[in-house]
């Protein structure tokens, strides 16, 4: 024998209810027993209907009408024309029996408990006798059983107490001389052994299926719902949750406790004595293998199960130094709330005494707060025990497994894995079965939290960096290509899962919580909403994303500007803008404070050298406890560019207007000509070395003409170069009269740093870099006479990209 049940989505409608036939069928000549809900939706329809009638509003025959409607509408789709007539006269005359209860209590203006489990019985009974006579017009050899003469409960409406002696005594009676193979029956509803309609209480059809189950000793209780099987997590938080194959009882218990949804605890029960399995199956993919829940197999090597989470939770602490040692406080404490019929989900207590913390739902957060004050009133007028403090928009998240126990530090991954995504932990509570780890958190961090945890736990060490990205010209276009290009390959052997959520220029914005699509991101953001820096960071912070960063690829002031937000909010930061790093010296210093008080790195590789890994060095130089005496830089790859390329045969301002075009140089050139540029980075490595220096102490010796420097436009700047060309062929002339090459050098020395172009000699380190190389010597204590050498390609938007690329890849493996 076996028990299904169908939830309200499986039979929702006649299409679903004939999937369900399908599923029924398949099982051939073996015996079962069909346990279904109500249509979907309609029990809500009944309360509400019921509801209004209570309150004498006529707006409840609306709503009659609509239960009439769904019915009716459901045995036209089902039924053969020629086998109608008798269902719809069956079902037309149970809803004018319905129609005269919502009359009576509308009449007398309210409800009783019993009226009730009357009204909203009707549910299950006009789908169970619906379904019956569609498998019968089907073929199937069904039989139907009103499920109230089966099982007996006491007279508590509304949640009401099983028999089980009797009720089991009804069930082995009936089910032994039934000649069906099939027996639909209606979930949720019974009687009172007086005859009085009952209900059994919230998950109430899965326990009806579950009481019948135990009753008969099933070979398994299978249960059909819109989902395929018992989760890792929720799969609308978390999009990568997986479907649990098989799970122990208290397992299923406890992730069912902590919000999944799929099964209600107390349902369990019925089959949990007799060993009886569960299988959780999906109606809408029944080829799908499930959730198998039975008895803890001690399978090796499985840990956490499951995540779950409960939302809508109010935290109620009682504390103060009169409850230290005094009896009966605990007591009286949850006496109060269980007298008041309030649930509480989680208890902590300090070792002290000092304070007992609970946690209840949000709806009930208000009238406990009242009934546990007067409980304490005296208490409180002596100052011996505070008012209560509430707490709101709270949460639980829990980790469910049978082996946690034997496993170390569980705990401390949880609890790391939240803190590196700056989710705060309110409260921990740990069952002395080490089954559940549980921890209260805001609601709005719920969503990262569930799916840092489960990255964590549960998908084969895969990270994923979710990327919000501002400035798409140049540099971030081949940013953006360079991830789509190397995607497949991060994920396979860096275990990097890499999805860009916003991207912005200086005209539109647009996000994608799924990720924007990096074949044809143009069009996304051509089609985007108006670009705005606030509002771009208003929607990265309300996402909330577990490893979020912010990828900065202008030169705007602004929005360096906006980087202690992004920090404060544990959003990481990674730019190629130099504006912010070698600003004044205390904002670089709150920016590097920042990063470190919220656990969001604060990376700018690009800042110098585009993709050398010129500052990366640096830092493992210092860490490693060396100490930088001297540093010497070509650090322009604009200006090497163009004084590799200027010669007597070439005007200065053509070989600028080149390095424009081949985006070697800013898109205003004269930050690169002024000498600005490498002030900049030269200040940066300093300030990497330990040392304090803002931009006014470093001496630039520029070569452009005041004039050039005077320019407030491209346009000027351009007529400049060619006005001034004589000065810009004399500086050429002067060098190579001496065999020598122009290098605009960089150098800090005694805390002391300096830029400006220099003759470089043959032989010189610097002599033969070519094109737009950059290169750096640091002269350590470690490295005193030969320094260390970097030297490479320090400009061009494709390395510069790759910097960019390099750093996130550094935060991945953070």
């Amino acid at each position: 024998m076996k028990v299904l049940k169908f939830g309200g989505t499986s039979v929702a409608n006649a299409k679903n209810i004939s999937q369900v036939k399908n599923i029924v069928a398949s099982n051939g000549d073996k015996k079962i027993v069909v346990v279904v809900s109500a249509l979907g939706g309609i029990t809500d329809l009944l309360l509400t209907t019921a509801n209004l009638a209570s309150d004498q509003n006529k707006e409840y025959r609306t709503y009659l009408k609509e239960i009439e409607e769904r019915h009716i509408q459901t045995i036209k789709e089902l039924i053969p024309v020629q086998s109608q007539s008798k269902v719809l006269s069956k079902v037309k005359s149970e809803l004018n029996i319905l129609e005269t209860l919502l009359e009576g209590a509308f009449l007398i203006g309210e409800i009783t408990p019993k009226l009730s489990d009357k009204i909203v019985s009707f549910g299950e009974l006009l789908s169970s006798y619906i379904i019956s006579e569609y498998f019968a017009s089907e073929k199937l050899d069904v039989g139907y059983q009103d499920s109230r003469e089966l099982i007996k409960t006491n007279d508590n409406h509304g949640k009401a107490a099983v028999n089980f002696e009797m009720t089991n005594a009804n069930c082995l009676a009936y089910f032994k001389d039934t000649p069906h193979t099939i027996t639909v029956c209606a979930g949720f509803i019974a009687s009172s052994v007086n005859g009085n309609s009952t209900t059994l209480g919230r998950g109430g059809s899965d326990f009806t299926a579950a009481i019948m189950a135990g009753a008969l000793s099933a070979e398994v209780l299978e249960i059909w719902t819109d989902v395929s099987g018992m989760y890792t997590a929720n799969p609308k938080i978390v999009k990568q949750a997986m479907a649990i194959p098989h799970i122990s009882y208290e397992e299923a218990m406890e992730l069912s406790h902590f919000g999944a949804k799929v099964l209600y605890p107390p349902t369990i029960q019925p089959v949990l004595s007799k060993g009886i399995s569960i299988v959780i199956k999906n109606t809408f993919e029944p080829e799908a293998a499930g959730t198998l829940i039975t008895k803890n197999q001690n399978e090796k090597g499985k840990t956490v199960r499951g995540i779950s989470h409960v939302e809508s939770i109010a935290l109620l602490s009682l504390e103060g130094p009169g409850m230290v040692g005094i009896p009966g406080i605990s007591k009286r404490f949850f006496e109060v709330l269980s007298n008041a019929g309030i649930s509480v989900v989680l208890i902590t207590q300090a070792s002290s005494e000092h304070s007992i913390c609970v946690g209840i739902a949000s709806s009930d957060a208000k009238k406990a707060v009242a009934i546990v004050n007067e409980a304490f009133e005296y208490e409180i007028s002596l100052g011996k025990i505070k008012p209560v403090i509430l707490e709101e928009d709270l949460a639980i998240i829990a980790l469910v497994g049978d082996n946690m126990k034997s496993h170390q530090g569980l705990s401390g991954k949880m609890f790391s894995t939240l803190g590196k995504n700056n989710v705060n932990i309110r409260v921990i509570a740990q069952g002395a079965s080490e089954r559940n780890i549980s921890a209260v958190i805001s609601k709005g961090d719920v969503k990262k939290a569930l799916n840092a945890l489960h990255e964590e736990f549960f998908e084969e060490n895969i990270k994923q960096l979710n990327l919000f990205v501002m400035g798409v010209g140049n540099v971030g276009a081949k940013f953006l290509n360079q991830i789509q290009q190397q995607k497949k390959y991060l994920k396979e052997y860096l275990k990097l899962n890499i999805r860009v959520i916003g991207i912005s220029n200086s005209r539109t914005m647009a996000f994608d919580e799924n990720g924007i699509s990096l074949k044809n991101w143009e069009s996304v953001l051509a089609e985007g909403e108006k670009a705005d820096s606030n509002k771009f960071f208003e929607t990265v912070n309300l996402l909330n994303y577990r490893n979020s960063i912010f990828v900065d690829n202008t030169a705007s002031p602004a929005v360096s500007d906006s980087y202690t937000t992004y920090l404060r909010n544990s959003i990481s930061v990674v730019t190629c803008n130099k504006i912010a790093c070698s600003s004044d010296y205390n904002k670089y210093l709150e920016l590097k404070q920042m990063a470190r008080k919220y656990n969001a790195p604060f990376l700018f590789e690009t800042n110098v050298g585009a993709g050398l890994p010129i500052i990366d060095t640096l830092k493992n130089l210092i860490a490693s406890g060396d100490k930088v005496k001297k540093i010497q830089a070509v650090l322009s790859g604009s200006l090497n560019f163009v004084f590799n390329n200027f010669n007597d045969q070439t005007t200065f301002h053509d070989v600028v207007l080149q390095a424009q075009k081949e985006g070697y140089t800013e898109p205003d050139p004269k930050i690169d000509l002024s000498g600005i540029d490498v002030m900049r980075k030269i200040l940066i490595l300093a300030r990497e070395s330990g040392y304090q220096l803002d931009i006014e102490d470093i001496e630039n010796q520029s070569f452009l003409p005041e004039e050039s420097l005077a320019t407030s436009n491209n346009d000027d700047f351009f007529a400049s170069l060619v006005k001034h060309e004589a000065s810009f062929q004399k500086i050429f002339k002067e060098a190579s009269e001496k065999d020598c090459k122009l290098k605009y050098v960089a150098q800090f020395e005694n805390g002391k740093a300096s830029v400006g172009l220099q003759h470089i000699p043959k032989g010189h380190d610097f002599y033969n870099l070519e094109g737009s190389d950059n290169i750096v010597l640091f002269f350590t204590e470690r490295y005193p006479n030969q320094p260390m050498i970097i030297k490479g390609a320090g400009a061009g938007a494709e390395v510069t990209a790759s910097g960019i690329f390099a750093d996130i890849i550094r935060i991945g493996n953070f």
